[in-house]
């Protein structure tokens, strides 16, 4: 993928169709490093699917064979040195504690680092298209953090929804006021 922004779109929408009711999306960068983290409560996987799961050709989807999410993360940050690592627990193993955490680690410095892209655009169109579930959203810098908790929209709008035309120009607005903020050096 040319930016990765769409490696988080494609795995935090794996975690709305884990029926997730809570996902998170931390991004914490330093001058050298950023390390994406998405972080569900859905119906987890089994041992035997998180080891498959960096196999381009093991997907759960019907209309195709091939995954190509994971894989594809797991490359953009190996060719940077950093790594991929997936922890998961299934809800038939331990339904309390089910879900599902993806951590990329990318050196920032190196050649072949994918830039990040339209992070804004992706956390938008997660909101717009799963409205129901939390979405917290954080990215930390060294120059400042944009961070997002739609439980705290909720709270302030009632029943007006999270995919509301308007309310949805405002969290791109609030997202994109957030970065111009931040003082990159």
């Amino acid at each position: 993928m040319k930016e990765l922004s769409l490696n988080i779109l494609d795995i935090a929408k794996n975690s709305v169709k884990a029926k997730a009711d809570n996902i998170e999306i931390i991004l914490t960068e330093t001058e050298e490093t950023l390390e994406i983290k998405i972080k569900d409560d859905g119906c987890g996987m089994t041992s035997e699917q998180v080891s498959s799961v960096m196999d381009p050709f093991f997907t759960t989807r019907t209309t195709r064979n091939v995954g190509m999410g994971i894989p594809l993360l797991k490359l953009a940050a190996e060719q940077t040195g950093g790594c991929v690592e997936i922890k998961s627990v299934s809800e038939k193993d331990d339904p309390a504690n089910k879900g599902t955490v993806t951590s990329a680690k990318f050196c920032k410095n190196h050649l072949d680092f994918t830039p990040l892209g339209d992070v804004v655009s992706s956390i938008t169109i997660l909101i717009q298209g799963a409205p129901d579930i939390r979405w917290v959203y954080r990215h930390t810098t060294p120059y400042g953090d944009v961070e997002l908790d739609t439980a705290e929209l909720k709270e302030v709008l009632g029943d007006v929804p999270l995919d509301n035309y308007e309310v949805i120009k405002w969290i791109e607005e609030y997202l994109r006021e957030g970065y111009e903020s931040i003082s990159y050096k």
